[in-house]
């Protein structure tokens, strides 16, 4: 398969490339073996159907359980073979067959996560490595399924808000393609048997329905290619990233994208930095985190904080920082709690988010009723003209 490795070389420097392996297991050993640091690695994906293969492992049920475990008594070695007996899934089964493999051959538990980087992504693993050094995997857990739930709830309110507007684009796409592919193309040979002359919007109207008629399968064929087209660029990070750049041309939406994404990547570095991990490799390690436009900054930070300048001044001057994440920011570098105050910040901006979203949506769903309904207006009332204005001639 063709895999994508995200990795620091040996400069410090971050990198992207493909590489062909078998498996991605065997393409981060291969990276870490050339020297790189992998951040992350993920299959490309060269359909629209995605390749069977294994299920997604549920790092975030597998915590809380381990979690559990641990806090009941049992050592870690127990915890993991008492999830092994009660795993129905294969694949999960699997990745936990090998983590108690290791760990029964003398590696950590970090080494034994990190050898297998499809179920367990870097955060992940240098969550526990740091936790390792003190003592308190517990506590590591318990840190990471909260910042997991929490991330995981404000993923279930964009998209539960988005659901509605959806399907009203949907439904109104559907009934407006019914009218142009259907009735459309029946209305222009009914027309063109009768003969006179009509309105110019309904001839233009109906002479999208005689091409429409004349040339079914072309049509059907484009419309295939158009929806294959969307689904293709929405699936590859760099189409969504060049789709992206005219919104973030919009200052009321760029500031919103911005928040959002902020509030994601401070969450992150808090969570790394309670775990014990120094401030410029928490940094690179949640610079994932951000979209392509604002990475470079990760970049421009990192390189002014190892300069010697403070964290919240160098997040500033790249650009990774809102007025109140500013100001919230000097006071965890006052009182040294910084792992604690980014994640405060981070739940403001995912709480603004949130009210932000309410707001829009509640704006969104009437304002696409009346656009879809003023769509579906126009065609019918387009397809119909003709006859108004010859019962208008006979009366």
């Amino acid at each position: 398969m063709r895999v994508e490795i995200r990795a620091v070389n040996r400069a410090g420097q971050l990198e992207t490339f493909w590489s062909e392996h078998r498996d991605l297991d065997e393409a981060v050993l291969r990276a870490e073996g050339s020297g790189y640091r992998v951040l992350g690695a993920r299959e490309q994906r060269t359909g629209l159907v995605p390749r069977a293969g294994r299920a997604a492992f549920p790092l975030l049920a597998f915590s809380r359980e381990l979690l559990s475990l641990l806090q009941a008594g049992l050592t870690l070695t127990e915890s993991l073979d008492a999830l092994l007996e009660k795993e129905p899934r294969a694949s999960v089964r699997d990745t936990l067959s090998r983590l108690v493999e290791d760990l029964r051959e003398g590696r950590s538990l970090s080494q034994a996560l990190e050898r297998q980087p499809a179920a367990f992504p870097a955060l992940y693993v240098a969550t526990i490595r740091a936790s390792e050094k003190t003592g308190d995997l517990p506590e590591s857990l318990e840190r990471f399924v909260s910042y997991q739930s929490q991330a995981d709830q404000l993923k279930r309110t964009v998209i539960s808000a988005s659901i509605y507007p959806l399907l009203l684009v949907g439904v109104g796409g559907l009934v407006a393609l019914f009218l142009l592919v259907y009735l459309v193309p029946r209305f222009s040979v009914i027309y063109g048997d009768m003969g006179g002359e009509l309105p110019w919007a309904s001839r233009l109207l109906l002479g999208w329905g005689s091409l429409i008629a004349g040339n079914q399968l072309t049509a059907g064929a484009v419309l295939a290619a158009s929806i294959a087209a969307v689904v293709a660029a929405l699936s590859s990070r760099r189409s969504r990233s060049l789709l992206a750049r005219p919104l973030w041309r919009i200052r009321a939406v760029r500031d919103r994208l911005q928040v959002y994404y902020l509030g994601r990547f401070y969450r992150t570095v808090g969570m790394l930095l309670k775990s014990g991990i120094p401030a410029l490799t928490a940094l690179e390690m949640a610079r994932g985190m951000l979209p392509a436009l604002l990475e470079p900054g990760v970049g421009f930070a990192r390189s002014r904080v190892r300069d010697g300048e403070s964290m919240s001044a160098a997040l500033g001057a790249a650009g990774l920082t809102t007025p109140i994440a500013a100001r919230m920011l000097r006071v965890g570098e006052r009182t040294g709690q910084m792992g604690e105050m980014f994640e405060r910040t981070g739940r403001l901006c995912e709480e603004e988010v949130a009210r932000w979203l309410d707001w829009f949506i509640r704006l969104l769903e009437p304002l696409l009723m009346v656009f879809i309904g003023a769509i579906i207006g126009v065609v019918v009332l387009l397809m119909y003209m003709p006859i108004f204005e010859l019962a208008g001639t006979i009366q």
